[in-house]
Parts: C-alpha cells; sequence; structure tokens
C-alpha cells in the first residue's frame, strides 16, 4: 500500500495549525510556503480536509484555514480517510473463482485466507491510525523539540 504524498502535506499543515495563534486562519500559501510545497495542490488537500470536517475555511483578507476540533478529537485515521478515501487498500477481486478448483457460488471475499489475512492486517493498520490523535504527536514533537510551536508560529 502506498499513501499519496497528500496524506503527509495534510498531516504536518494540521499540526502547524494545531500551533498556530488562537483564533488565527492561515493560508494556503503560508502553509505551503512553510515546506516549500505547491499552494495550489496543497490548497486541494486543505479543501478535502474541510469537507471532512477537519479545518474550517474562511474567505476573504483575514482568510484562511483552522483546525475545525481539537487536535484531541483529530486522529491520524481522520486525515488519511479525508485524503486517500474511506476505501479499503485491499480489494479482494475473488480470483478463485477462475481457478481450476473454484465455483461461482463461493463469496471468496470471506471464504479465501489471503483476504482475510489481508483484511485482519488493514484492520490493525486502520485501528492504530484511529488511536493517535494529532495531541498525541504534537506532545511527542514538543517533548523532542519543545520550541517547536515557537518556531512555527514565527514562521507561519
Amino acid at each position: 500500500m502506498q499513501m499519496g504524498e497528500g496524506v503527509e502535506w495534510a498531516l504536518h499543515s494540521c499540526l502547524n495549525l494545531a500551533w498556530a495563534e488562537p483564533g488565527e486562519a492561515v493560508t494556503a500559501t503560508r502553509l505551503a510556503a512553510f515546506f516549500d510545497l505547491p499552494a495550489a495542490y496543497l490548497n486541494k488537500q486543505l479543501q478535502a480536509l474541510a469537507r471532512a470536517g477537519i479545518v474550517t475555511s474562511t474567505s476573504g483578507p483575514r482568510g484562511g484555514f483552522r483546525l475545525a476540533r481539537s487536535p484531541r478529537e483529530i486522529t491520524l485515521l481522520d486525515v488519511v480517510t479525508a485524503i486517500e478515501g474511506p476505501q479499503d487498500a485491499f480489494r479482494c477481486r475473488q480470483i478463485l473463482r477462475r481457478a481450476p478448483t473454484g465455483s461461482e457460488t463461493v463469496d471468496y471475499r470471506k471464504a479465501c485466507l489471503v483476504s482475510q489475512a489481508m483484511r485482519r492486517a488493514e484492520l490493525a493498520w486502520r485501528r492504530e491510525l484511529a488511536e493517535q490523535t494529532l495531541a498525541d504527536i504534537m506532545a511527542a514533537v514538543e517533548s523532542r523539540s519543545p520550541r517547536t510551536p515557537e518556531r512555527t508560529r514565527a514562521n507561519l
């Protein structure tokens, strides 16, 4: 499985929004400049986060993006799903139906051991992402580098 770079961009942008001055909206251009990213493409990721209710978007001269919820209420899975979509990474195409011993009447999505193993792995991956919040990542970053919030604010 490979996630697009938009997931990384969205996660880092959410962290930066969490460290922004309270009540301050940050433009996509400023967020993009922080990491030297293309603003138009980052804006698409931010719009996906807005559609998912992770950030809010305000237009106008003082407009930009803000987190819509507390970092404690935003999981890594929320961000991944907003950017990549909710579909399963592994999709059983039931190729066993075409095998010499296959049957058209069997639902191999449920009967196939490969499909079952892949589903278990994906559920574990999703569970891990659902258990980690932006607040958890923020705390770990701040523990390792306590000046990160102030440096972020100074460069936004």
